[in-house]
């Protein structure tokens, strides 16, 4: 079963994991425990159309987000957007690890004629990659835990015209300490971090440094991203965390840097700069560069010599 499966429903996953139909049609938590996955989708391959939070330990599987592999062998969270392809592998520790935890699977229905229907979209951690998973000590593992069931005692038990509000409002709750303790592993993290905004300026000092601008462009936040092994939200996340910039702004300073070494060193035209640095019209460059300088590039010229 190599071929992209597509799961429109939350149910879908329950019958790929030969679990009960779900208690609601649109919200599902899922007790890993129960979870049984057919021998013959060992390499199985997904598209989903609803949100999957999973806060899991010793996942008996190997599951991937596109190419890149999630670790579940330790005590994590990882979350899943609509539309983003996951596949699921063979682990060699089947046989001697029990899973635990809990898949959250959450329809963009339920969400509707609530502001998380919009709001959700500007956490970053939907798309997050395996260096990117949330670690959680066991207090806050043990907080995100207790949410996840509240979630679930109301859709099981308390079904009435307040239901959704109240399971909206423990979502919202989960995400927002999602968001704190990911700010916290940037933090805790600073060396490692350090070194990612090293590399940074590595790549960008060799992709700059050349002549081939004219052929490639500017680097794209994308490709920076795949570089240095990040997902695009993340490593403009933790750049923020670390520099107080983006990784566009680092593109654009370093853009800015070579900009200024020409007007300062060459007798190029403005032109001819834009050129040589990867753009099609000099009026780009000339509005991109006084947005970061409030200086035209001739005016910089002009107050350097």
């Amino acid at each position: 079963m190599n071929e992209l499966q597509h799961f429109k429903k939350v149910g879908d996953y329950h019958k790929l994991a030969n679990l009960p139909a779900p208690e609601h049609p649109l919200i599902s938590l899922v007790d890993y425990k129960e979870v049984k996955y057919p021998d013959d989708v060992l390499k199985l391959r997904w598209q989903q159309d609803y949100y999957t939070i999973g806060l899991k330990r010793n996942v008996p599987h190997k599951f991937f987000y596109g190419q890149q592999e999630y670790d579940f062998d330790e005590g994590l969270m990882t979350f899943v957007a609509p539309k983003q392809v996951m596949s699921l592998g063979d682990n060699p520790n089947i046989r001697t690890r029990k899973p635990s935890g809990y898949l959250l699977l959450v329809h963009p229905d339920f969400l509707w004629s609530s502001s998380l229907a919009r709001q959700i979209q500007n956490y970053d951690f939907f798309g997050y990659g395996v260096r990117e998973s949330l670690f959680l000590s066991q207090k806050e593992e043990e907080q995100m835990e207790s949410i996840l069931k509240n979630i679930r005692n109301e859709y099981r038990y308390n079904i009435d015209k307040f239901s959704q509000k109240i399971i909206v409002a423990q979502l919202e709750l989960l995400l927002n300490y999602a968001e704190r303790f990911y700010e916290r592993q940037f933090i805790t993290r600073t060396i490692s971090n350090h070194e990612i905004v090293g590399q940074l300026e590595s790549l960008l000092n060799d992709y700059f440094k050349d002549d081939t601008l004219i052929e490639k462009g500017l680097p794209s936040v994308q490709w920076v991203a795949a570089e240095l092994h990040r997902s695009p939200n993340y490593l403009s996340s933790l750049l923020k965390s670390e520099t107080g910039q983006s990784t566009q702004q680092h593109i654009h300073d370093k853009l800015i840097t070579k900009a200024k070494e020409h007007l300062s060193t060459t007798t190029l035209s403005v032109s001819e700069i834009a050129y040589k640095l990867g753009f099609e019209r000099h009026t780009s460059f000339t509005k991109l560069f006084k947005t970061k300088t409030q200086m035209t590039p001739l005016e910089f010229r002009k107050a350097f010599n």
